[in-house]
């Protein structure tokens, strides 16, 4: 299931809390989507579906950063900026995004309810296991009053297993992107500004961009055949990602080496998106083995993304 109509460059009013937010009668689908996989996409669609055939305003409630990341170790599939943009294709009218916190945690359902009601919500779309309100009190029963109609989505599954954003982790962590990228429904994206990095890339011909990346998103380690949209346009890539084996002692990273692209990127905002693994990580003796393994690095990613088409 896919997001709107390419053609549709309408932004979304985006505010910080629910109090914020200023419709009437509107299609309110809630949740986490983190990622935006194909069963987000699904409560997705269907507030797109409502609101179309009643004609009243939508908007999306979301939160930032997940639970699992504030409570826990566990790292998260959509940046805030990443979301947003995933959201937008959908075209709601608004999007609130909250700012998830242990003190925001803390809060009573009751003032969870009382926001939405305020708006007099046309329909609720939610997933059936969603909760809210300090320590999760809040459930269906809550919502139902408050709306004219209320729609709960089971999960769904594709190839088999269950769809859910801490599956596509699971997979990323393993360097699985064809199983990521299938319960996604899209090439798993990574936001971020290209910083200045060590330059080695350039003495052996292959320049890499720096990225730098939120230190809670998840990444696939090993190398991937990519796009990057930058602000010229999208172009084909290899990315690598992880602990550079060749230099052990430096952090992990993600470069990307852009085909066919000879501007300066430092600086700019750019958003690599995730087609094909090519292989793991390994570590070279010599910069020549380095370069025979990048020349082959390339043409195998110039290949899985033959059918790529770059806009």
């Amino acid at each position: 299931m896919s997001p709107g109509p390419a053609g549709d460059t309408s932004a979304p009013q985006v505010v910080e809390t629910l109090a914020e937010l200023d419709l009437r009668h509107p299609v309110v689908c809630i949740g986490n989507f983190d990622g935006v996989h194909l069963g987000h996409r699904a409560l997705l669609a269907r507030m797109a579906e409502v609101a179309a055939s009643v004609g009243a305003p939508s908007a999306v409630v979301t939160f930032f950063p997940p639970a699992k990341v504030v409570f826990g170790t566990a790292t998260y599939l959509s940046s805030a900026e990443e979301k947003l943009e995933l959201l937008a294709g959908f075209r709601p009218t608004a999007v609130v995004l909250e700012r998830f916190s242990r003190e925001y945690a803390q809060t009573d359902k009751a003032v969870f309810v009382d926001l939405l009601r305020r708006l007099a919500p046309h329909t609720i779309i939610v997933g059936e296991d969603f909760r809210f309100g300090h320590q999760r009190q809040g459930t269906l029963n809550d919502l139902s009053p408050i709306a004219q109609r209320l729609e709960a989505f089971g999960l769904i599954t594709s190839g088999g297993e269950v769809v859910k954003s801490s599956r596509v982790r699971e997979h990323l962590a393993a360097g699985r992107i064809a199983r990521a990228n299938a319960l996604l429904g899209a090439p798993y994206p990574v936001r971020g500004e290209v910083i200045t990095g060590a330059r080695r890339g350039r003495t052996i011909g292959f320049p890499t961009a720096n990225i730098a990346t939120g230190e809670r998103k998840a990444l696939p380690g090993g190398v991937f055949a990519v796009t990057v949209d930058t602000p010229t346009g999208r172009f084909g890539g290899m990315a690598n990602v992880g602990p550079r084996p060749s230099f052990p002692d430096e952090p992990p990273s993600l470069e990307v080496h852009l085909f066919d692209y000879a501007g300066d990127l430092y600086g700019r905002v750019v958003t690599t998106r995730f087609h094909a693994f090519l292989r793991t990580q390994r570590r070279f003796s010599g910069l020549e083995g380095l370069k025979a393994q990048l020349a082959d690095d390339e043409r195998a990613a110039r290949t899985a993304l033959a059918d790529v088409i770059y806009s």
